[in-house]
This record gives C-alpha cells, structure tokens and sequence, in this order.
C-alpha cells in the first residue's frame, strides 16, 4: 500500500510549481502577477509574470526567462551573480570541493550539477508557460 500511494504522489507532484513557490512566489506572488507578500516593502514592484507572452506578441520567451533565472540577463532586484537573491540554487556550484571526483569511494559519478540547475530552471519556465494569460 505504501508503494502505491508514493506512486500517487509522485504523479501529483509538480516541480516547476514547487520550484516557483519556493523560490519566486515571495515577490511575484502565487498567480505571478507581481503581488507576494514581499512585494510591498520592494522599491520597485516585481514583474507580472503571467503576462510574458503577451508582451511578447502571444509567444513565450523561453530563451529570455532561461538567461534571467540562469543569471545571463541581470535583474538588479534579483541580487548580484556573486551573491543572488537564490543562492547558488539556478547556477552551478563554484565550489569544487561539493562536486564528486571519480576517485571518491563514495561518490554519485552521474551527479553534475549543471543538469540539476538546468533541471530546475526548465520547471519554473514549464510552469510560467502553464500560468500565462491568454
């Protein structure tokens, strides 16, 4: 029964919205509209997420939304590269001391961290496509 019910919930569970929630949620709030609970104690107000496409003649800007999460566009409220408003949570580690060499008796030699970063960001952006307006 227990491996049933972890199967349910696995198809139940939505990372780009978990991604999103955890990381974006504050600011641009739960619609993506702009209005978080910390939107109000901001300088500038936080983007309406869920009109994207539409500012962009009904198409969603993949590569533009992958280049700002990723750090490439740099959005001054987001926090400096060197110390983002996420932590190294959308950029690869610097640290080589976190990333496993092959000569480590227990290490995960399919771990690379860049496909993790790479991972979450294509969740968020899946799920920002999913809350668009039409």
């Amino acid at each position: 029964m227990v491996g049933l019910s972890t199967v349910a919930w696995a198809q139940e569970f939505d990372l780009g919205r978990y991604e999103y929630k955890a990381s974006c949620a504050a600011c641009h709030g739960d619609d993506g509209k702009g209005g978080g609970p910390v939107a109000p104690s901001l300088t500038k107000a936080p983007a309406n997420l869920a009109i994207l496409a539409k500012k962009n003649n009904g198409v969603f800007p993949l590569s533009a939304v992958y280049d700002t999460i990723y750090g490439i566009n740099t959005i001054v409220a987001h926090g400096s590269r060197d110390m983002p408003i996420w932590g190294f949570r959308y950029a690869p580690s610097l640290n080589p001391a976190l990333i496993p060499k092959a000569t480590d008796k227990y290490s995960v030699p399919t771990y690379e961290p860049e496909a993790v970063v790479r991972t979450r960001i294509l969740a968020i952006i899946d799920y920002l496509n999913r809350i668009q307006e039409k």
